[in-house]
């Protein structure tokens, strides 16, 4: 049996009893290591979980997923991922190796950023909020803005969006890659702060250029990092000022808001920066900046 294991968002303790069962089944056991990270390393899982992991970085998962169903048909192959299994459509893609392969194959779920970001206090992740979004690191060559559009043409709806931020880890440089050599960039992850820099940049490139925007530096905007730890952290800003917020270690997301409704914005007061308390008004079920 092939299996695919959700771990959760905080730490080793958040896998499920299913999973764990699983997990203790299994000859080999790997943990994917590149879509996304918990708050513990690979050491702690290991005593956690009793278990020896095998990390699975990007070339292993995409380049040689059969050495992961290797075996899967006698034995069984577990295979762990943060969050929900399907996060990612590279875990989809394993799947399906794995039916074309004839190996059988389970799924065991578990939270997922996409419906642990209702903790902030907008409702209903899966109703209130439109399409999600992956913000990218920008290079000096390579500069996409279509993340701003898509959130732009949610907030018209009147809808949320979750916007992803980018990892990087185990990348090369361009340099390393075209040389062919086995040298690593540091692990970087993208912060609140860049992701509200970026987006102002595009901000002020557009106004500068007479477009109509469909957000601006006072748009009212959720910050939150390593959601379902004990130190998660909750900021409530406009996009401004989320520039200079620092919210600590990673993951990060990052959620621009569309229309308010009157619970939720007694919601987002909760965690709101002091100078917004007074600010934040709803008027015929709108959020308004006085």
């Amino acid at each position: 049996m092939f299996y695919l294991i959700g771990l959760g968002l905080g730490d080793a303790t958040d896998i499920t009893v299913k999973g764990l069962r699983a997990l203790e089944r299994c000859s080999r056991v790997y943990l994917e290591a590149y879509t996304s990270v918990l708050t513990v390393g690979k050491e702690a899982l290991e005593e956690f979980y009793g278990r020896e992991l095998i990390v699975a970085d990007r070339e292993l998962v995409e380049q040689q997923a059969d050495r992961i169903l290797e075996d899967a048909r006698e034995t069984d192959v577990a295979f762990l991922v943060v969050g929900d299994p399907f996060g990612a459509t590279t875990h989809s893609d394993l799947i399906l190796r794995a039916v074309q392969a004839g190996v059988p194959y389970k799924v065991v779920h578990n939270a997922s950023i996409i419906n642990a970001v209702g903790v902030c206090g907008l409702q209903q992740p899966l109703y209130t909020f439109g399409e999600t979004v992956s913000l990218v690191f920008w290079t000096d060559t390579w500069r996409p803005e279509s993340f701003y559009d898509k959130i732009c043409k949610n907030r018209e709806a009147g809808l949320h969006t979750l916007c992803l931020l980018d990892i990087k880890v185990k990348e090369q440089s361009e340099e390393n890659m075209m040389r062919g050599r086995k040298i690593y960039e540091p692990p970087r992850f993208m912060t609140v702060a860049q992701a509200a820099d970026q987006l102002m940049q595009i901000v002020q490139r557009r106004r500068g250029e007479g477009e109509e925007l469909g957000l601006t530096e006072d748009t009212l905007c959720v910050g939150v990092a390593r959601l379902g730890a004990d130190n998660q952290a909750i900021r409530v800003a406009t996009l401004q000022q989320l520039v200079s917020c620092d919210l600590g270690g990673p993951l990060h997301s990052l959620m621009v808001t569309g229309q308010l409704h009157p619970l939720e914005v007694d919601m987002l007061q909760l965690s709101a920066e002091t100078s917004l308390l007074q600010s934040l008004q709803v008027l015929d079920g709108s959020t308004y900046w006085s």
